[in-house]
C-alpha cells in the first residue's frame, strides 16, 4: 500500500519493481535462504498488483510475467512458492485484461427458495439471458494481450499440481480471469479446461484415467468456479455434465489403496454450484442422471466427507432446482447427519431410496459396477449386502440380468472383483429365495437352470484352480463359506449332489488350515465355515424323519472330536466351535463323547499351557452344545443336559474360571475366563427356564463366588464382564435363579434398577459396591482375593478406588471385634492358600503394607502378642524365604516394618529378619530395608528404647549400604548389638 500512493509510486515504483526482480533472479529456491527470499519478494508482488491501479501496474506486468517465467516456480518442491507463484499469475493476468464484466456471462434470475419449492412439479418458466455475441461490448473492440495466453496456460497447468491450494489458486484464477474475456476465448479455455478430465474407455465399468487424480480435482474446481460466476453457458452443460458424473464416481486404485476422494468431493462442489447458477430448465434433460449420481455418492461413497458433500449438494438442488425426484423425501432420510453412518447408509437409507423407482436400477448398477471389486473389503462386504436388502425392489432384474453378470465374474481373475461377485452372489441367491418363499412359490421360481449350474460351479471352479491357497485362499474361503451358508439357507435343491461333499470338504480344509494363514485373518475365516457347517448340516444332512444318516454321524462327529487333540492350537479352536454349531439330530446319541472332547481341551497341560484360545472356544462351544440338546433332567446323557451330567459340565466351566495364565501377548486366560463366565450364565439360564431343580446350591454359590471375585479383580475389561453377568443371574426374574447366597442383601447393594446404568469399567463405581459384600460370609474370601489384586496393582486409577473402597470398609467394622476377627482370618487364608503364588502374593503384600500403614489393625497392638500379626509374620517369611523377586522382597520390607508396632516375642523375631535383609546379596534390596526400617523408627519411636533409638537412626542413615557386604555386615551387627537383637549367623554351604 506504501508503494502504490500515488506520490511514492512516481518517484519510487519503478525502483523498487527493478529490485524485486533482481532480486528473484539472483535467488534459488534450491537453497532455505533463497526460498524465503523468493517468498518475501513474491508476496510483495502479489499484494502490489492488488492494491495497486491497473493503469499504473500495466507497463511493469510483461517485464514482471518474464521475469517469473525465468524463476520457473512450477518446477519447486516448495509449495508455498508455487502457491504465491499461482497468485501472482493471476494478478498479472487481471492486469493486462480490462477491468469488465462480460456481457455475454449467464445470469440466472430469481434466486428465491420459496418461489422454486412452490414451483415444484409444475412446468418452470424459464429466461434466457445470454447476449448475443455479437453485441458490442461497452461499444468498443478491444485487443487482448499476448500475455494473456501465457497466463491462461500457466493456471491450467496449475490445476494440476500436486498440492491442493495450488490447484484452488489456479481455479479461482481461471475463473477471474475467464470473466474478462471475449467470449469466443473464454470458450477457448474451457474446451482447454475440460482436456483436463481425459479418460479412455474401454468397457462399462473398465475406465483408463490419461489425466491424474490431481487434474481432475483441479478441474472440478474450476469448473465450479466458472459455474457459479455464470461463466459455463448452457451450451456447454452437456459437456461438463458427463465429465461431472464420471467424477462423482473417480476411484483410481494406487497399490493397496486407492486415490480419488477430493476428486469426488469436489466433484460434489460442481454439482452445488450448477444448482445455484442454472434455471431449472436447463438442467431438465440432466436431472435424472445428476440426482442418481448425487443419490449414490451420498449413500455409498466409502468417505464421509464426501457423502456429507454428496448430500449437500443434492439439498441445494432440491431447494434451488426444485426437479428431482422424491427430493424432500430423500433429503430427510439422507441428510448430514445420517450419511454419517456408512453401515447406516448401505443397509438402511440404501433401501428406502432404492424403493422410489428412478433409483432403484442406477444404485444396483453402481453396487455392481463399482463397490464389489473395490480394494476395501469392507465396502465389498457391504455392497453385498445392500444388494441383498434391495433384491425385493428389483427381483426380476437381480435374478435375470445381475445375477448372470456376476455369475462369470465370481470365477474371473482378479481377486478383489472374484471375491465381491462370489458374496453378492450368495447375498441375491438368498434374498430371491426368501421372496419366493414369502409369495409361496417354488425357491428356484427366479433362477434359470444356467444360475443353478453356475452357482454350483463356483467351489469346483475355485478348486480345480487352486485358488483356495495362499494369500487369495484367506478371501475366497470365508467368500465361499458364506455362499455355503447362504444357499443352504435357500433351501438349495441340492440335497444328494456331489458338490455337498465339496462343500464340507472346503469347511473341514478351511478349519485344519486354520495355522496357515494370517493371524487377522483366523477369526473370520473361522467363524465364516462354523456359520456355513450349521446351515449345511440343517438343510442336507437330516432325512425325513428329522434324523442324521448314522454313518455320516459317526464320521464327522469322530473326527471332529479326534481333531481337538491336534497338536495345532487354531485347529483345536476350529473344530471345538465346529463341534459347538453342530446340530441336535447330529449330536442326538453323541453327546457324552462331544462333551468329553471338549473337557480335554479345557485341562492345561505343560505342552499346552499357552493354549488359551483353543480353551475359550471349548467352553463356549460346551454352552453352546447345551443350548443345542435342550435339557431333561431324567433324560439320557448321551441326548439331553440331565441329572447324570450336569455337575461334569459345570465343573468344567468353573475350571475356566480360574485360568490365568500369562505369556508374551499378556493375561491371556482372561480370554478363558470371560468365555468360561458367559458360558456359567448361559448355561444356567437355560437350566432355569427348564428345569431349575437340577442347580444345586453349591454350584450357585461358587458361580457367585467366582464372578465376585473376578468383580473385584484390576483389568476394566474382564471386571465389567463378570458384574454385567453377575447382575444378570441376580435379576433374573423368569423364573428367578434358585440358590443365590444373601440374595436381599445384594438386591440392596445393587439395585435392579441400577442394572444399566452402573459403568463396571470405572473404578470410582465398581469399587466401593464390590467391597460392600465383605460383609457377606459367602463372598468374604473371593472378593477379597480378587481385591488384593487390584489394591497391590500397578494401575493407579484402580489402586487409588480399591485401596479407599478397601479402607472405608475397615473403618466401618473397627467397632465390630468379632466382624474384624472374621475379616483377618479370611486375610490370613487368602496368604495361605496362595503362598507362593506370585500372581496374588505380591500384591497382597503391598496391600498388607498399605492396610498396616493407615492403622486398619491398630484394635491389636494393644494385646501382647495377638495371634494375626504372629501368623502374618509366619507366612511372610515363608513368602520371601530363597526368593530372588525383588518386587516381593521390597513389599514384605513394609509389611515386616509394619509388624514391629505389634507387642510380644514377635517384635524381636521381626528385627531379626529385618536385619537379615539387611545383608541381603542384593543392593537395592539393602537400601530399602534401611531407609523404611529409618522410617520405622521415626514413625513408632516407643517400641526401642530412647537412648537407642538416636544411635541406630545414625548407623542407618551414615551407612552406605550398598557397600561390600563385609563392610555391610559389620555395621548390621552393631545395630544388633544395640537393639539386644540376636546378629544372624552365616551358614555353611
Amino acid at each position: 500500500r506504501f508503494i502504490v500512493r500515488p506520490d511514492v509510486r512516481q518517484s519510487r515504483m519503478a525502483d523498487f519493481l527493478d529490485w524485486v526482480l533482481s532480486m528473484l533472479s539472483k535467488s534459488s529456491s534450491q537453497t532455505m535462504e533463497g526460498t524465503v527470499i523468493v517468498n518475501g519478494m513474491l508476496q510483495a508482488l502479489a499484494q502490489l498488483f492488488k492494491h495497486g491501479k491497473r493503469e499504473d501496474c500495466l507497463p511493469y506486468a510483461a517485464t514482471v510475467l518474464e521475469c517469473l517465467d525465468n524463476c520457473k516456480l512450477s518446477e519447486s518442491n516448495q509449495m508455498v512458492l508455487r502457491k504465491l507463484g499461482m497468485k501472482l499469475v493471476q494478478r498479472l493476468g487481471l492486469t493486462f485484461v480490462k477491468p469488465k464484466v462480460a456481457k455475454w456471462r449467464y445470469q440466472r434470475g430469481c434466486r428465491s427458495l420459496a418461489a422454486n419449492l412452490q414451483a415444484q412439479g409444475a412446468a418452470v418458466q424459464t429466461q434466457k439471458r445470454e447476449v448475443a455475441a455479437a453485441e458490442a461490448d461497452d461499444d468498443e473492440e478491444y485487443d487482448i494481450p499476448g500475455e494473456i495466453e501465457n497466463v491462461v496456460e500457466q493456471l491450467l497447468v496449475g490445476l494440476k499440481d500436486k498440492d491442493t491450494i495450488v490447484r484452488w489458486s489456479a481455479a479461482k484464477g481461471i475463473g477471474r480471469i475467464t470473466g474478462r474475456l471475449p467470449k469466443e476465448l473464454a470458450d477457448d479455455v474451457i474446451g482447454s479446461l475440460l482436456d483436463c478430465f481425459s479418460f479412455n474407455q474401454t468397457s462399462c465399468s473398465d475406465i483408463s484415467f490419461q489425466e491424474t487424480d490431481n487434474a481432475w480435482h483441479g478441474g472440478c474446481l474450476a469448473l465450479a468456479e466458472l459455474g457459479r460466476r455464470g461463466l459455463l453457458l448452457p451450451s456447454r452443460i452437456s459437456d461438463v455434465v458427463p465429465v461431472m458424473l464420471k467424477a462423482l464416481t473417480y476411484d483410481e486404485k494406487r497399490g493397496a489403496c486407492s486415490v480419488g476422494s477430493n476428486v469426488r468431493d469436489a466433484a460434489c462442489y460442481v454439482c452445488w454450484a450448477f444448482a445455484r447458477a442454472y434455471e431449472p430448465a436447463e438442467l431438465i434433460p440432466f436431472i435424472s442422471h445428476i440426482s442418481s449420481a448425487l443419490v449414490i455418492a451420498a449413500v455409498f461413497d466409502r468417505d464421509v466427507n464426501c457423502r456429507r458433500a454428496a448430500s449437500a449438494a443434492f439439498q441445494e438442488n432440491v431447494g434451488r432446482q426444485g426437479t428431482f425426484p422424491h427430493g424432500i423425501d430423500i433429503l430427510t432420510a439422507a441428510d448430514y447427519f445420517a450419511v454419517g453412518n456408512r453401515v447406516n447408509c448401505y443397509l438402511t437409507i440404501s433401501v428406502y431410496i432404492a424403493g422410489f423407482s428412478e433409483y432403484t436400477q442406477p444404485m444396483i448398477d453402481h453396487l455392481v459396477n463399482m463397490k464389489i471389486n473395490h480394494w476395501d473389503s469392507v465396502i465389498r462386504e457391504l455392497a453385498t449386502k445392500a444388494l441383498h436388502n434391495i433384491t425385493p425392489q428389483a427381483p426380476e432384474y437381480m435374478a435375470n440380468v445381475v445375477l448372470p453378470r456376476l455369475l462369470p465374474l465370481s470365477v474371473g481373475s482378479d481377486l478383489h472383483t472374484r471375491h465381491g461377485a462370489i458374496l453378492a452372489c450368495a447375498e441375491i441367491t438368498h434374498a430371491l429365495c426368501k421372496l419366493a418363499q414369502e409369495n409361496n412359490r417354488s425357491v428356484t421360481y427366479y433362477f434359470s437352470e444356467e444360475s443353478l449350474e453356475g452357482l454350483k460351479q463356483i467351489h469346483q471352479e475355485l478348486c480345480s484352480r487352486q485358488l483356495y491357497r495362499g494369500l487369495g485362499g484367506e478371501l475366497m474361503r470365508p467368500a465361499v463359506c458364506t455362499l455355503i451358508e447362504k444357499l443352504s439357507l435357500s433351501k438349495m435343491p441340492f440335497r444328494g449332489d456331489p458338490i455337498i461333499g465339496g462343500w464340507q470338504w472346503l469347511i473341514n480344509d478351511s478349519l485344519r488350515h486354520l495355522t496357515l494363514v494370517s493371524s487377522a485373518a483366523r477369526q473370520h475365516i473361522k467363524e465364516s465355515a462354523v456359520s456355513a457347517l450349521a446351515a449345511l448340516c440343517n438343510e442336507f444332512y437330516i432325512n425325513e424323519r428329522g434324523e442324521a444318516d448314522p454313518a455320516l454321524q459317526d464320521e464327522l462327529v469322530t473326527q471332529y472330536v479326534s481333531e481337538l487333540q491336534n497338536s495345532e492350537e487354531m485347529i483345536r479352536c476350529g473344530f471345538s466351535r465346529a463341534l459347538g454349531a453342530l446340530p441336535r439330530f447330529l449330536l442326538k446319541g453323541r453327546l457324552q463323547q462331544v462333551l468329553e472332547g471338549l473337557k480335554k481341551v479345557t485341562v492345561i497341560s505343560p505342552e499346552n499351557v499357552s493354549f488359551a484360545e483353543s480353551r475359550r472356544d471349548a467352553l463356549i462351544a460346551i454352552a453352546k452344545v447345551c443350548q443345542t440338546v435342550g435339557v431333561k433332567g431324567d433324560g439320557s446323557q448321551q441326548e439331553y443336559v440331565c441329572r447324570e451330567n450336569v455337575d461334569q459340565i459345570y465343573a468344567t466351566l468353573l475350571t475356566g474360571v480360574t485360568d490365568y495364565t500369562t505369556d508374551s501377548r499378556g493375561d491371556v486366560g482372561g480370554w478363558v475366563r470371560e468365555a468360561a463366565m458367559t458360558s456359567l450364565m448361559e448355561v444356567t439360564l437355560l437350566l432355569v427356564q427348564n428345569e431349575a431343580e437340577l442347580i444345586h446350591a453349591n454350584i450357585c454359590k461358587q458361580i457367585m463366588c467366582w464372578l465376585a471375585q473376578q468383580s473385584a479383580e484390576k483389568i476394566d475389561k474382564f471386571r465389567a464382564h463378570a458384574g454385567s453377568v453377575f447382575l444378570t443371574l441376580l435379576h433374573f426374574d423368569h423364573p428367578p435363579v434358585p440358590h443365590i447366597p444373601h440374595r436381599q442383601e445384594l438386591e440392596r447393594i445393587f439395585p435392579r434398577w441400577e442394572k444399566e446404568t452402573l459403568n463396571w469399567n470405572a473404578a470410582s463405581e465398581a469399587f466401593p459396591r464390590i467391597t460392600q459384600l465383605l460383609g457377606l460370609p459367602a463372598y468374604q474370601y473371593h472378593v477379597l482375593l480378587g481385591l488384593s489384586v487390584s489394591v497391590g496393582g500397578l494401575t493407579e486409577t484402580t489402586l487409588r478406588y480399591s485401596a479407599q473402597s478397601l479402607f472405608d470398609y475397615m473403618k466401618k467394622i473397627q467397632s465390630d471385634p468379632s466382624a474384624l476377627e472374621g475379616f483377618c482370618e479370611t486375610l490370613l487364608k487368602v496368604f495361605e492358600d496362595n503362598l507362593r503364588n506370585d500372581r496374588v502374593s505380591v500384591p497382597l503384600l503391598t496391600m498388607l503394607d498399605q492396610m498396616l500403614a493407615n492403622g486398619c489393625f491398630d484394635i491389636f497392638t494393644e494385646q501382647e502378642n495377638h495371634p494375626f500379626p504372629v501368623k502374618l509374620f509366619t507366612l511372610c517369611k515363608e513368602e520371601i524365604k530363597r526368593s530372588k523377586d525383588i518386587r516381593k522382597l521390597r513389599s514384605s520390607i513394609g509389611v515386616f516394618c509394619g509388624l514391629i508396632q505389634f507387642q510380644g516375642d514377635m517384635r524381636e523375631k521381626v528385627f531379626f529378619q529385618l536385619f537379615l535383609l539387611l545383608c541381603h546379596p542384593f543392593p537395592v534390596i539393602r537400601k530399602t530395608t534401611a531407609s523404611q526400617v529409618y522410617e520405622t523408627l521415626l514413625t513408632y519411636g516407643d517400641v526401642v528404647a530412647p537412648a537407642m533409638v538416636e544411635q541406630a537412626m545414625a548407623i542407618l542413615s551414615d551407612t552406605n549400604w550398598e557397600a561390600e557386604l563385609p563392610v555391610v555386615r559389620e555395621r548390621r551387627n552393631c545395630l544388633c548389638d544395640l537393639l539386644k537383637v540376636p546378629r544372624p549367623q552365616l551358614v555353611a554351604k
